[in-house]
């Protein structure tokens, strides 16, 4: 037997083990948490603040904005499949678009419906594709060059437009505190990825032969694939951005992604009159998002929306229709998705049975002109 056939799933686990449980209790909990957190930053917030009803200003948005903000969501999906089904598929696990399609919905409902920590989604996508047949080292190291590789150009985005603003190049606002710090900051957490492709190749054998001749750091020894995983994964990103020509489809759906979110938020301001300048958009956008890594908020709900809201505020712009708007693009951006999403989590499902009886992606000849030989 083969080390990938060894590696592949056994009958410990069957289709469905690794999955996120979704169990009625979590349900409960999860929608509890939901409906505390919307009604307050868009209920009662505004009212305590003085910022009027903002929720009464939605009747007022103009329809064909918003009609663009949904065409920019549904750019957002596309791209983001794009980055998935070329960094994480590759030539050795040719997934069809429509596979891509309903591992990446379902995982998007899974990070708010399930409860795994905030990272529904990222499980939900690991059980996909050990189902599929590929190895767990393999797994690890295409999640973490696709990660990696996708939220690369959020920090380099943020440097490059707060310097923009600070200097005037970009019109807006030049405030220390929304343009420098933010870029600052950004610029420390590049740095410290970056510094992450710089462990040895060899990292795992060194900290497993460290475990072995120190008897009460055995634990390490389990913990050695880690760092060494994180490691490739990260150099196999900076290899994808180093050869955009090789791999074109992969920075493409990682640029596009963000620059498709950034259009709905747009749009979402343009559907009450306002207009906002390009370097404040990105920058607002970024830093509102930041709120998403706040734990024990499901998808950053709230979080995200109060970010937004504030960062806006602090940019100048009316209070009442920065809610609005924030409201608008949350509506568009995160829950018209779900449905389809929760949808596609059973779709996958059955998808996965099929591989069992059809064959797994794994099998399938190589598909040329993926960018496997990066990896």
């Amino acid at each position: 037997m083969s080390v990938a056939e060894a590696d592949r799933p056994t009958e410990e686990e069957e289709e469905g083990d690794g999955l996120p449980v979704f169990t009625t209790k979590g349900a409960i909990q999860t929608v509890a948490i939901i409906c505390v957190l919307i009604v307050a930053i868009y209920f009662f917030l505004p009212k305590l603040a003085g910022f009027g009803d903002a929720i009464g200003m939605l009747g007022e948005a103009k329809p064909i904005y918003v009609a663009i903000a949904v065409g920019f969501c549904v750019a957002s999906f596309i791209t983001y499949i794009a980055l998935f089904r070329a960094v994480v598929g590759g030539e050795s696990f040719p997934i069809s678009w429509l596979e891509a399609y309903e591992i990446n919905m379902a995982g998007f409902a899974a990070t708010l419906l399930f409860s795994a920590g905030g990272a529904g989604g990222v499980v939900l996508t690991y059980w996909a594709l050990r189902q599929g047949g590929m190895e767990r080292r393999d797994v690890g190291t295409r999640m973490v060059a696709f990660i990696v590789l996708h939220y690369l150009f959020y920090p380099l985005a943020v440097v490059v437009f707060g310097i923009l603003l600070r200097t005037g190049v970009l019109h807006g606002s030049t405030t220390v505190s929304l343009t420098i710090v933010p870029a600052a900051i950004a610029g420390v957490v590049m740095l410290f990825f970056g510094a992450l492709a710089l462990l040895p190749t060899d990292i795992e054998r060194r900290i497993d032969g460290f475990a072995r001749r120190h008897s009460g750091v055995k634990f390490l020894a389990k913990l050695s694939t880690v760092p060494a995983t994180v490691a490739d994964g990260t150099r196999a990103a900076l290899r994808l951005v180093a050869n955009p020509s090789r791999a074109g489809l992969a920075v493409v759906g990682a640029v596009g992604f963000w620059a498709a979110n950034i259009g709905i938020l747009w749009a979402s301001f343009k559907a009450f009159g306002i207009a906002i300048p390009l370097g404040v958009v990105v920058m607002g956008f970024f830093i509102g998002m930041v709120a998403n890594l706040i734990p024990f908020v499901p998808a950053g709900v709230g979080a995200v929306d109060a970010g937004m809201i504030g960062t806006f505020v602090l940019f100048g712009f009316p209070e009442e229709q920065v809610f609005a708007a924030v409201l608008i693009y949350r509506l568009v951006a995160f829950w018209l998705p779900i449905p389809p999403g929760v949808a596609a989590f059973f779709q996958l499902r059955k998808r996965v049975k099929r591989w069992k009886r059809e064959g797994l992606p794994i099998d399938r000849p190589p598909r040329p002109g993926m960018i496997e030989e990066i990896l």
